[in-house]
């Protein structure tokens, strides 16, 4: 069985195709890094102040509306250009396993809740009740429209498309790996959480795209990425909001300080601590062995004379 690297070779591989999708595709992130390195402080404040001035309903959706243009148009480059199907950018599987993404999801917000509870419980004093139904139905509603679109587009870019292609390119799993989760940490860094909180913000990030790499390599497939990443950013609008944090939502609580008061230590114990068990929990159920190869090992092109049944193969799939 081709594992999920290899998937890439059920379609066609040309360079200048990797170059275009990946332009078109990932430019936003680029452009979004690149203006947050040559704008000010004071200028990039005022974007936010600007931001905050819109109701946080329709802020969510202009900030998440053109990631599902972005995912429609990537699956319309894998599907047409590369012409593969995508099933393959998702899963080694013969089909898309939707347990794993259940189980995924409930375990980061069984996570998070427990986490959540016993930081509430022990000081309440900076973290308000300010539930409303009716602002509260039209945030789920928006949340549970678009955020598939948003984390899709993530989860298929960064560990679906660029970590196949670039396996292809560099023939072995670590770079693609290590380059997938630092563009995963820099594709974030103008949150406006890394300018209120600091620097240490980006171990957070690219811990969490290196943790969600090593599900989709161990597990050949997007589909535990998928979860987790969905249920991590539907609590992260839906459970509590702040006025220096990246979405600005009418969620169940609001922290009250003016500004973050978090320490380097909280934002590291999660990578080092929580996601280790983390994985180590997924380990366990889904029997994963032999992780030196698929982490660190080579990418091997199948023998010339495979290539039409991988061709058949991903006919066939194309039809799923």
């Amino acid at each position: 069985m081709m594992d999920y690297i290899q998937q890439v070779y059920k379609g066609k591989r040309e360079l200048w195709m990797f170059i275009l999708t990946s332009v078109l595709i990932s430019g936003i992130f680029v452009l979004n890094f690149i203006a947050f390195l040559f704008t000010s402080p004071e200028d990039m404040d005022a974007a936010y102040e600007m931001m905050k001035s819109i109701p946080a309903n329709l802020s969510l959706i202009i900030n998440l509306a053109p990631f599902a243009i972005l995912l429609i148009l990537l699956f319309i480059f894998v599907k047409f250009v590369h012409q593969r199907s995508i099933l393959s950018l998702t899963t080694a599987r013969k089909k898309v396993d939707w347990k794993r993404i259940v189980f995924s999801f409930l375990l980061i917000v069984v996570i998070t809740l427990i986490t959540f509870g016993i930081s509430y419980y022990l000081d309440p004093s900076l973290i308000e009740l300010q539930f409303d139904g009716k602002k509260f139905t039209i945030l789920l509603i928006i949340s549970l429209l678009l955020f598939p679109f948003q984390i899709g587009l993530e989860e298929y870019l960064f560990r679906g498309y660029f970590m196949q292609h670039i396996g292809d390119l560099v023939k072995n799993r670590w770079f693609p790996l290590l380059f997938t989760s630092i563009f995963f940490g820099v594709a974030h860094s103008a949150n406006p959480e890394v300018a209120e909180i600091g620097l240490v913000t980006m171990v957070f990030y690219i811990g969490t795209g290196l943790l969600l790499g090593i599900m989709t390599l161990m597990d050949d497939g997007l589909e535990l990425a998928l979860g987790f990443h969905l249920g991590n950013n539907l609590l992260a609008a839906l459970l509590i909001t702040s006025d220096w944090s990246a979405l600005q939502t009418d969620a169940i609580f609001r922290y009250t300080a003016e500004e973050a008061n978090t320490t380097s230590l909280e934002i590291i114990i999660p990578v080092l601590i929580v996601y280790p068990i983390i994985l180590f929990i997924l380990s366990k159920k889904y029997n994963w062995t032999n992780w030196r190869d698929k982490l660190l090992g080579k990418v091997v092109e199948p023998p010339k004379e495979n290539y039409k049944i991988l061709e058949d193969i991903g006919n066939r799939d194309s039809q799923l």
